[in-house]
This record gives structure tokens, sequence and C-alpha cells, in this order.
């Protein structure tokens, strides 16, 4: 853990289940993300409640939360729609193990909803769903390789958990990046399967496209939620679909982050770029357990046919299926998702005139509904992974460990996202802006 800050006042019931969590749980956690060792905190806050954009811990203290579940909890904590229509789930039966209608219900919104999308597939993670999509581009190209990008996050299995969070000196080259395994365990014949190329460098992209004939699929996250929300360079994404398109490789957009976030379409609608499949889980729930993949029907076809195998015995079950199908139908209706951009967008400006008037050289990236605060030396925005590396990690553990002493709560990580929920009142907001600017008073 990180003891470069003190503990923050007034939460030793989170210190006490930590310290009782490690005799049983290993690491005393149940996913590496939950371990705050780039955080200002030396331990893990536990939190026990949450209603709308709060969320109170073990010890009361009450935060408006901007990690909500990364991104899982679009409508809030215990929103109404979601409590009402899962308690009458919760008495007709939960889990059966077959077809049940919400799977087929929800299944046609998304079709309706996203552009890429004629059929669908459903999964529990994002991570599940990710090895879905890459197994359905091999199955109907014939290939095996992926190209991937380097600080592109597409789960934790071992199909794609490669060049996460590589170093300089591990990554090499830049116009040709190491396939570098994100944990030991990964088979070195899965690596060898994986061809990493720089974001946002055609030059780069076309050399690495022309030194790999056997490439099944392309993988990217269109806005880099976890490279701190960095965009896509104007008419990068459309170069993705002119490349792959000209060399029969299937696109995949990995919109776990950006479905039905960025708007009802996700980042395809949002940039105007069809993929040939998407995967989508986090606010696709609400916040419970789901993902989809999805795509042309062309390429989604051998799994119809059964020719590509895919199962799951948790896949859609009604509880989960009954919670996306209500979430998305919120969020359908643009007026929701427009709400949830112009609030984070007024939470940007705030950041930006706050690092102003204070003179931190910081840039605000992403959209309204994702986004993060990124202190780069020179408070330009970033472009690749390797601009991440240069930024100032114990300036934002500083700023983010004075949002936490102010009721704000945010995400760890510098290079992941602050995710705007909602229902964020305008005394969420206010509260929310002047934390920001009392933070940057002291940084």
């Amino acid at each position: 853990m990180n003891d470069a800050f003190p503990a923050l006042g007034g939460t030793e019931g989170s210190r006490s289940w930590f310290e009782r969590a490690q005799a049983s749980l290993a690491g005393g956690i149940s996913s590496s993300a939950r371990l705050t060792s780039t955080g200002p905190h030396p331990y893990p806050l536990y939190m026990q409640s949450g209603s709308g954009a709060r969320i109170r811990d073990v010890d009361g203290n009450e935060y408006i939360d901007y990690l909500v579940s990364y991104g899982s909890a679009i409508l809030g904590h215990a929103s109404p729609l979601l409590t009402d229509a899962l308690t009458e789930v919760l008495h007709t039966g939960t889990m059966f193990g077959t077809c049940n209608m919400p799977e087929v219900e929800l299944a046609e919104l998304i079709c309706r909803m996203v552009p890429c999308a004629d059929l669908v597939r459903f999964a529990n993670s994002g991570s599940e769903a990710v090895q879905g999509a890459v197994r359905a581009a091999r199955g109907y190209t014939g290939r095996s390789g992926i190209l991937k990008f380097e600080g592109h996050y597409h789960g934790w299995s071992d199909t794609l958990a490669i060049s996460n969070r590589p170093t300089v000196a591990e990554a090499g080259p830049y116009e040709a990046p190491h396939s570098v395994p994100h944990s030991p365990g990964i088979p070195a014949g899965v690596v060898d399967d994986v061809v990493v190329c720089p974001w946002n460098d055609p030059a780069a992209l076309r050399a690495v496209l022309d030194a790999h004939r056997d490439l099944a699929a392309v993988i990217c996250e269109p806005i880099v939620a976890n490279n701190a929300c960095t965009m896509p360079d104007a008419g990068f994404l459309d170069l993705l679909r002119d490349e792959c398109t000209a060399r029969g490789i299937v696109l995949i957009f990995d919109e776990v982050c950006t479905g039905f976030r960025t708007g009802p379409g996700g980042a395809q609608e949002l940039f105007g770029v069809l993929p040939d499949l998407a995967v989508f889980s986090k606010a696709l729930g609400g916040g419970l357990p789901i993902a989809a993949f999805a795509g042309r029907r062309e390429v989604m076809e051998p799994l119809a046919r059964a020719e590509v195998k895919h199962g799951g015995t948790y896949n859609a079950s009604p509880l989960c299926a009954t919670a996306a199908l209500v979430t998305l139908r919120a969020l359908n209706d643009p007026a929701v998702t427009k709400r949830i951009d112009e609030t984070g967008r007024r939470v940007m400006e705030t950041v930006r005139r706050a690092a102003h008037d204070s003179g931190v050289p910081c840039a605000v990236q992403g959209v309204g509904a994702m986004f993060q605060v990124v202190f780069t030396p020179d408070g330009t925005p970033t472009r690749q992974y390797r601009d991440l590396l240069r930024t100032d990690q114990p300036r934002y553990d500083a700023f983010r460990h004075e949002l936490l002493k102010r009721g704000v709560h945010t995400n760890a990580y510098a290079m992941a996202c602050w995710f705007v929920p909602a229902v964020v009142s305008e005394d969420d907001l206010a509260a929310t802006c002047r934390a920001v600017e009392e933070a940057f008073a002291v940084l």
C-alpha cells in the first residue's frame, strides 16, 4: 500500500475491515483494481450504501461519486427504476439457465440503439465479451493474429492482457512496440498472437499492418478510458475502418466504457465510424453484471450456426437482463445522455479554470460523460500511452486526496477517468465544483 499520504480522517472502520479482509481474501481484495497502490490512501475505503449520486462508507462519510462502479452505475445508486423492476424479478425467479423473455427484448433494443448491431450475444463481464468477440473474428476470418494498441485495456484474461501498462524499457521501440504480458501466467503462445501498435499514428499503423498479414482483428478503445480518456485524432478511426476493410480484417470497438454512456449509440455513433463488432458492459447493466458483443450479421453468423462456440451458465439471466433493459430504456432518451454530458462539461470547465487560476499545468480530456484530469508537464492533452508515462502521478494523488477530504470520490488511478452518473443534482454539482476549486488552491 502507498503510505505517502496519511489516512483520511474518520475512516478507521475501513482500516479495520481491510485488516480483517487480509486474513481470508488474497491481498484483502476481490479485484486488483481495488488495491489503492497508486492512490493516496493506505487502505481501501469500504462503502456501505448509496443513493443517487452519493455513497457512504462504513464510517458514515458521504461522497459525491464519480467512480460509480467504474462507470456501471450510470443511473446512480439504488435507482428506483432498477430497484422496482428487480424486486419483481426477485419474486419470480432470478436464474433458470434457460432462454427468457427479457434477453430477447434487450437484444432487440441493442440492435435498435447500436449502429453496427445486427446480432447480439450476451456474457457476464467485459473481459468475457472481449473473448467472445475475438473468437468470433478468428472464426469468421480463419486467422489468429490480433492487433491492439499500446496502453488500451481489454480485460484481465490472457487473450488481450498484453501491453496494458509496460514501462518504456519493456515496451521497446516506439514504431513497433514489443508485446508485453500484463502478468505472469500468460502463455508465450498467446502473447505471440498479439501485435502492438502506437495509438493515433497512421504511419505506424500502416507499417504494422503491412508487416502482419495474418490478422483476424484490430481492436481498440475508441476513447481510451484506460489511458486517461485519450481521444482519437481527427480521422484516425476512419483510417482504421478503411484499412481494415481493405485488408479483410475485422474491426472491433471495445465500448465497455463508452457504450451507452457517450450517447445512445456509443462512441461509434459519436464519431460516425462503424466497427464490424463492438463490446459492451459497465453502463449496459446499470450496476449488475452483464455484457454483450454485437456486430454485423455476416461476422456473427458463424456463432448463430454454432460453428463458433460461445456459452455461459449465467449469460443474460432474467435479473441482469431486466436491469439492462430498464437501464437502456432510460439511456435511449437523448435528453438523459445530454444531461450527463452537460454535467460533466461543467465540471471539466471548472477544472480548467481552477488550474489556470492556480498556475498548475494540467489537461482535462475526454467528453462530458467520461473525462480525466491529467497533470502533464506543459498542460497539453495526451495522444498516446507513452505520453502518460511523463505525467505527474504524485500531483494527481494529491489532487484526489484533496477531493476525498471534501467529499468527492474519483478513481485512484491517474490513467483512468471520471464517470458522470445521470443523477448529479445542482447541489451535487455545486459541491463538486467548489471541491475542485479548493483542491487546486492547495496543490
